[in-house]
């Protein structure tokens, strides 16, 4: 392995979605299917690796010239499923958000307006021949948001904390009838505790991405890069998970003190992973 692609890149953290290969038309679930049983497929953080290569070129690439034909692989109850990368339309996507996230100026530096302008307008024509499409994966950056965690329980919790070569792994696997179920009654219990703000709204959107997938698909949660940026025994007292479901059920209990503890645990866990964002 060359030193550049032995390089970790942490601090993205993401939501997945597998569906099984009966869930994509021809071509391409010949396609898929023999990507799966292909040796050696890449990684999450391969594909990070190739998205900062681009940008570090000159003029830098926004999004890829081309639409990755890359996936991740899981198989469940027998049943082979693939998460297609679909890096292109990805990166179209997270441009839309760039301007909240970056002062003007600094935007301007690293990504011109002449690139970031050509990119969209690419967008645009390919979104007219292309109205379904959406994407597999969901990324955020320095955290995991909290209507993630709704969708999956404590027991579905993987843990290994690495060692010896092995990376750590923190990640939460379900089934989409089970994360549909969940959110549903987290939705319904928020909207019978409080007025509709940013968690409830965020949990609509998840739910109607959710609704476009196949029914027996698998939802993951990954902690992906996160891993490598906190201390391990952070990650071994995370019950992010835990701490959700229990604030879901405080509400429907009519208990909203208990509530409010099992949220401050969540809150100022995810504080203090943020604030190594801005950390020496």
């Amino acid at each position: 392995m060359s030193v550049v692609s032995s390089v970790l890149v942490p601090y993205a953290a993401y939501l997945r979605v597998y569906e099984p290969l009966a869930a994509f038309p021809e071509p391409e679930r010949a396609h898929w299917a023999r990507y799966a049983v292909r040796p050696g497929t890449p990684t999450a953080q391969d594909e990070l690796r190739r998205s900062l290569a681009d940008l570090a070129a000159t003029p830098p690439a926004v999004v890829p010239a081309h639409e990755s034909g890359d996936a991740f692989v899981a198989e469940v109850d027998g049943v082979v499923c693939v998460c297609p990368w679909r890096t292109r339309l990805r990166g179209w996507l997270a441009m839309e958000g760039l301007a909240e996230l970056f002062p003007a100026p600094v935007l301007d530096t690293v990504l011109p307006p002449v690139v970031r302008g050509q990119a969209m307008a690419d967008h645009e024509r390919w979104a007219e021949r292309n109205p379904d499409a959406r994407p597999w994966i969901r990324t955020a950056l320095w955290q995991v948001p909290v209507r993630w965690f709704v969708l999956f329980s404590d027991e579905e919790r993987e843990h290994t904390a690495g060692g010896d070569g092995e990376v750590p792994v923190l990640r939460y696997r379900t089934p989409m009838v089970q994360a549909r179920r969940r959110l549903a009654r987290g939705l319904k219990a928020l909207r019978e505790s409080m007025a509709e703000g940013p968690l409830t709204e965020g949990l609509v959107d998840v739910g109607r991405w959710l609704e476009e997938f196949h029914p027996r698909a698998l939802v993951e949660l990954d902690y992906g890069g996160l891993v490598h940026a906190l201390p391990a025994e952070h990650l071994a007292a995370d019950r992010s998970a835990a701490d959700v479901a229990e604030g879901i059920a405080a509400l429907r209990a009519g208990d909203a003190e208990a509530a409010s503890e099992a949220y401050g645990r969540l809150a100022e866990r995810w504080r203090a992973v943020r604030d190594r964002q801005f950390a020496n």
